[in-house]
C-alpha cells in the first residue's frame, strides 16, 4: 500500500462540498491521497494514453496502489453528493425501520432502509453504488415518501439483507391482515369524499403504501399484463391478468377502497377529487434495472372506481420480427410484404392479440437511417429510438386523422396508424398509400377476410381497398406449455371433435400438456405464443373484391393461394407441442 503524506485520511467532509468536485480534488478532501499523489496518477494515466491505453484515473491509481476499489465508490459517491458510511450493522437500524420497505422493494433494488424521520416523512435508505439513483425515484413514486441516500460497502449490505429478510418479508397474507386490523379511516359514499385532506391522509398510510408496493412488485415479478382493482356491492377485488388469463386475489377490506384508488392517483398524479369522470395517467418505475410503464384507467361504476393498470415491461418485449412466433414460411412471407415501397399492410385481432408488438416488429426491421417513420398511436406503448413517435389526445381534438394530415407535409417514407376507426382517418391512410408511403394500421375484425367487410362498412370504396392494401394479418395469442412440467398424453375423442379431427387423423402424433409445477402457478402454461393468418393480395382476390365477394368466398380462395387460417395455423402449434388443444379451442373458430 503507498504511504500518504497525511494522516487524515477518510476524514469527515460535508458531501455537499464534495459535490461536483473532480475525481481526485475529492480524494485529496477525504485525505485518501496527497496532491503530490494525484498528480503521478495523472501523469501515469497520461503516459498509458500516449500509448493507445486508456484507463480511468481510478483504475490507475488502484494499480499504482495508492487506493482500493471501496475508494472508488467513495469518490463517485462525494461527486454526486451522497455521504459515505464505512460501517453499517444489523443492530444499528431500529426494527420499526426494517417494516417500512417490503422484502420486494429491498431485494429489488438491493438497499436497505437506514433512517426514518416520521416529523418530515424522510426515509434514509443504503445503496450499494451512487449510480442507483433509480432506486431513490422509484421509491419515492411507490412509497410516497421523502427519500435519502447514502453509499455503505456492498458485501455490508448484502449482509443485513441476508440477515434480516433472507426468510422472507410481509407476505400478501400479512399485509391483508394488517389492513384488516388497522384503524385507517373507512369512505363509504359521496359525503366522505369531500374530506380530502382525510383522504389523502388515508391514501399515504404506510398499510397503504405497502400493500399497493407488493400488488405491483408481485405483478411485474409474475409478468402479469395487467392488474384491475374492482369495486363490487359487498367487496372489492384485486386481479391479475397473466397469459390472457385472469387470476383472482385475496380481496381488502371494502371500506379501503377509495384510500387504494386514491394511493394509484396520487402516483399517477391524477386529481383524487375528480370521482365522477374517467381518467387516465402513468406511472414509470425501473425494477431489477429494466424501465416498466404502467397505463393507469380509472372508470367511475356504480360502486367506486374501477382501476385497471396495465403493465408494459420493456424487458419482456422482444421487438424482432423472428421473435414474435412466426413460422419460417410466415416469416418470409412478411419480410417481403413490409419491404415492399408503398401500399397499406393491416394487422388485425381483438385487444391484447399482440397486434401491437407485430407492428412494432415490422417497424424494428425498417428501422434505418435512410428512413424515416412517424406514427399516430393511442397510447404511445414504447418508445423506440429512431422513430417520431406522436400522442393521440382527444381532450384538445388531435385525432389519428388530424395527425396524419400533418404527417403527409413531414415527408415520412413509413407511417403507422395505431387504429381505423372512422372513415376520415381510412381516407388518408388511403391518400398516403396512393402518394407512395408504406402505412401500417390496425383493424379489430375476427379474421383477415372479415376486415375487408369491415373496410367497405366504415365507407371506404372497394376500388380503393384493392389500389391500397398489400396485405391483411390477422392474430392471436395462445398459452404456451410450461417447459418445466410438460408430458405427453392422448387426447380423448372429444377434444378431437373439437378440432374436427378422429382418432385415425392424428395417428403418429404427439400431443402435449402441461401438469402443473410453481413456474406456472399450477396452471401448466407459461408464456404466451402468437397464431398468424396472413392474406395476400393478388389479381384474383382484387378482382373478387371488386364485384363484392362474400367473406366466405375470399376466405376459399386466400387458402387455395397459401393463406393458412388461424385455426390451422392452431393445429401446427398443437403438433409441435407448443401449445394445447384447448387453447387453440378457445382463440380460434371453426374453418367454414
Amino acid at each position: 500500500m503507498a504511504k500518504h503524506a497525511t494522516p487524515t485520511k477518510n476524514k469527515k467532509v460535508n458531501p455537499a462540498d464534495l459535490k461536483g468536485r473532480r475525481f481526485c480534488r475529492v480524494l485529496t478532501k477525504l485525505g485518501i491521497i496527497t496532491r503530490e499523489e494525484g498528480k503521478n496518477a495523472q501523469a501515469v494515466q497520461k503516459a498509458a494514453k500516449q500509448k493507445g491505453k486508456h484507463k480511468k484515473i481510478g483504475e490507475v491509481m488502484v494499480e499504482m496502489g495508492l487506493i482500493q476499489e471501496t475508494d472508488i465508490i467513495k469518490a463517485i459517491s462525494g461527486q454526486v453528493g451522497l455521504a459515505w458510511r464505512d460501517e453499517l450493522k444489523v443492530e444499528d437500524i431500529p426494527e420499526e425501520v426494517f417494516d417500512r420497505l417490503p422484502v420486494e422493494s429491498v431485494t429489488t433494488y438491493q438497499i436497505v432502509p437506514v433512517e426514518y424521520d416520521e416529523s418530515t416523512k424522510l426515509l434514509t435508505i443504503a445503496i450499494k453504488s451512487p449510480d442507483n439513483f433509480k432506486a431513490i425515484d422509484d421509491l419515492r413514486t411507490l412509497m410516497g415518501l421523502k427519500v435519502a441516500a447514502i453509499v455503505a460497502p456492498p458485501e455490508q449490505i448484502d449482509e443485513i439483507i441476508k440477515q434480516r429478510y433472507s426468510s422472507g418479508g410481509p407476505s400478501m397474507a400479512d399485509v391483508m391482515s394488517d389492513l384488516g386490523d388497522s384503524d385507517i379511516a373507512g369512505f363509504a359514499g359521496e359525503g366522505d369524499a369531500a374530506d380530502l385532506t382525510k383522504l389523502a391522509s388515508a391514501a399515504s398510510d404506510n398499510k397503504i403504501v405497502r400493500l399497493i408496493n407488493l400488488v405491483l412488485l408481485q405483478a411485474i415479478k409474475d409478468k402479469a399484463s395487467d392488474i384491475h382493482f374492482e369495486p363490487f356491492e359487498d367487496e372489492f377485488k384485486m386481479r391479475y391478468r397473466i397469459d390472457g388469463v385472469l387470476y383472482e386475489m385475496n380481496p381488502p377490506p371494502m371500506h379501503l377502497s377509495m384510500p387504494i384508488v386514491s394511493r394509484i392517483k396520487i402516483m399517477a398524479n391524477l386529481d383524487i377529487s375528480e370521482r365522477r369522470l374517467p381518467q387516465d395517467g402513468r406511472i414509470d418505475l425501473t425494477v431489477s434495472g429494466s424501465p416498466v410503464d404502467l397505463r393507469v384507467s380509472i372508470l367511475p361504476t356504480m360502486f367506486g372506481e374501477s382501476v385497471v393498470l396495465r403493465v408494459l415491461d420493456r424487458s419482456n418485449v422482444k421487438l424482432n420480427m423472428d421473435k414474435i412466433g412466426l413460422r419460417v414460411s410466415d416469416y418470409e412471407k412478411m419480410l417481403d410484404i413490409i419491404k415492399r415501397p408503398n401500399g397499406i399492410v393491416v394487422v388485425t385481432g381483438p385487444t391484447g392479440s399482440g397486434k401491437t408488438t407485430t407492428l412494432y416488429s415490422a417497424l424494428t426491421e425498417l428501422n434505418t437511417p435512410e428512413t424515416k417513420i412517424l406514427t399516430a398511436e393511442d397510447p404511445v406503448e414504447y418508445d423506440i429510438d429512431g422513430l417520431i413517435q406522436c400522442q393521440i389526445n382527444t381532450d384538445q381534438d388531435l385525432t389519428f386523422a388530424k395527425l396524419l394530415r400533418s404527417f403527409l407535409r413531414q415527408d415520412p417514407d413509413i407511417i403507422l396508424v395505431g387504429e381505423i376507426r372512422d372513415l376520415e382517418t381510412a381516407q388518408i391512410a388511403v391518400q398516403a398509400s396512393l402518394t407512395g408511403h408504406l402505412v401500417f394500421t390496425t383493424v379489430h375484425t375476427n379474421d383477415a377476410p372479415s376486415t375487408i367487410l369491415r373496410l367497405v362498412d366504415l365507407g371506404v370504396e372497394s376500388f380503393l381497398i384493392t389500389a391500397t392494401v398489400e396485405a391483411i394479418v390477422a392474430q392471436r395469442l395462445v398459452r404456451r406449455i410450461c417447459n418445466s412440467c410438460n408430458e405427453e398424453y392422448t387426447p380423448s375423442s372429444e377434444e378431437l371433435l373439437e378440432l374436427k379431427l378422429h382418432p385415425e387423423d392424428v395417428e403418429g402424433r404427439t400431443f402435449f400438456r402441461g401438469k402443473g409445477c410453481s413456474a406456472c402457478n399450477n396452471s401448466g402454461y407459461r408464456g404466451r405464443l402468437a397464431l398468424f393468418e396472413i392474406m395476400e393480395f393478388d389479381d384474383t382476390l382484387r378482382e373478387l373484391i371488386l364485384s363484392q365477394a362474400s367473406t366466405a368466398i375470399l376466405r376459399v380462395e386466400a387458402q387455395k393461394r397459401g393463406m393458412r387460417s388461424l385455426r390451422e395455423s392452431g393445429l401446427l402449434a398443437i403438433y409441435d407441442g407448443q401449445t394445447t388443444i384447448d387453447e387453440v379451442v378457445r382463440e380460434t373458430i371453426l374453418d367454414d
